[in-house]
């Protein structure tokens, strides 16, 4: 198994060990931002529908994206209109709160089943197989990466949120998006006060993040 499928089964099986700890109670707790736990999850579930979709759905022209950090950086917009970004948020945030009540009746079991099939399906997928996806198209081995980082990341949501002790399998996924994140900063305008935060140096106010 290669490097970045390994770190997607890591990413994949923390995501489902940390939704298997979740108690009933807890579903409508705060999660992030806007959502409560069971948007939390269901959004971090679309990593895994979305692989599942775009994998089953022919392949169409589009434009190709070249990278996992393209990617991230297309789909995000380059942060110059504030309106555009509040809408796209606001498009995220209601996406998340349809995901959760998809879960339906028992979250755990549909989550478990989910991954299941996903780590079965990507088994047979070729790095070179190009996807549909709706920004233009991407090979399976750039956008493999992508789908690491929204389950690792949000994995690191969902436990802050409930206060559970990260699955050790998540090391090597976290080490990937860390990998990744450098790889979006460094497509940024201000890439320099990342380094200069990430080496510890002070910024000029404000906050500052690759996404």
């Amino acid at each position: 198994m290669s490097a970045t499928r390994s770190a997607f089964a890591c990413a994949t099986d923390g995501f489902v060990e940390l939704v298997g700890q979740i108690q009933d109670p807890q579903w409508h707790l705060p999660g992030l931002g806007v959502w409560d736990v069971r948007a939390l999850v269901g959004h971090s579930a679309r990593a895994l529908v979305t692989l599942e979709t775009y994998l089953n759905n022919p392949i169409s022209e589009g434009s190709l994206i070249e990278s996992p950090a393209a990617y991230f950086r297309l789909m995000l917009g380059d942060g110059s209109d504030p309106k555009q970004r509040q809408i796209q948020d606001e498009a995220i945030a209601e996406r998340g709160r349809e995901a959760g009540r998809d879960l339906g009746a028992n979250p755990i079991e549909m989550i478990s089943s989910l991954a299941s099939r996903v780590l079965v399906l990507v088994e047979g997928v070729k790095d070179d197989r190009l996807l549909t996806i709706p920004a233009g198209v991407i090979s399976f081995a750039n956008y493999l990466p992508t789908r690491t980082f929204e389950l690792s990341v949000h994995s690191l949501d969902i436990a802050q949120a409930l206060q559970l002790e990260l699955p050790v399998v998540l090391t090597d996924a976290i080490a990937a998006s860390l990998e990744l994140a450098a790889q979006i900063g460094a497509l940024r305008s201000d890439a320099p006060e990342l380094l200069r935060l990430l080496t510890g140096r002070r910024t000029q106010g404000g906050s500052l993040s690759v996404l």
